[in-house]
């Protein structure tokens, strides 16, 4: 049997959907972006440090919601490429600031009309309207008091640990 033409097993979990919908929405921004040179994880990071720099690894990691590990490892090829710099904290030496460098910026600029083709092509797909309410629900199931609902204190005593 085509694998393409064998159903989709349905599975009840929450988490499951939302990742396989997760992965797929990636490889399709991953290949609108490739001739830029950056995944779709590096943009994002990159349009995040420009909004907010300088910022430091914890403050950028809650941005992002990912774990401080996992963005170092994802900064490393922004660093060695010259698109981000990190630097010590004058105020607090255990802390580094991450900065987007003028190459950075001019990188994350040249993926504009890129990533804008990607916008346009998932609204093409899921709807205008849609789109939008996915976003508004996507910012409701990052949101701390959605996290309260598995484990109330949860946020607060991981972030007391930092």
């Amino acid at each position: 049997m085509n694998e393409s033409a064998r159903p989709a097993a349905e599975s009840r979990c929450h988490c499951t959907a939302l990742r396989k919908a997760s992965r797929r929405i990636s490889q399709l921004y991953d290949a609108a972006l490739a001739p830029s040179g950056l995944k779709t994880t590096q943009r994002a990071i990159l349009a995040e440090i420009a909004r907010s720099q300088p910022t430091t690894m914890g403050v950028l990691a809650e941005a992002l919601v990912m774990d401080a590990g996992g963005l170092a490892h994802t900064l490393k090829p922004l660093v060695r490429d010259g698109l981000v710099k990190l630097s010590v904290d004058p105020e607090d030496r255990r802390n580094r600031l991450i900065q987007v460098t003028s190459a950075g910026r001019s990188k994350l600029k040249a993926t504009d009309a890129l990533w804008e083709t990607a916008q346009r092509n998932f609204e093409k797909g899921f709807g205008l309207a849609e789109s939008r309410a996915l976003r508004e629900a996507m910012r409701l199931l990052t949101s701390d008091g959605f996290a309260e609902n598995f484990a109330p204190g949860l946020l607060q005593r991981a972030r007391a640990r930092r």
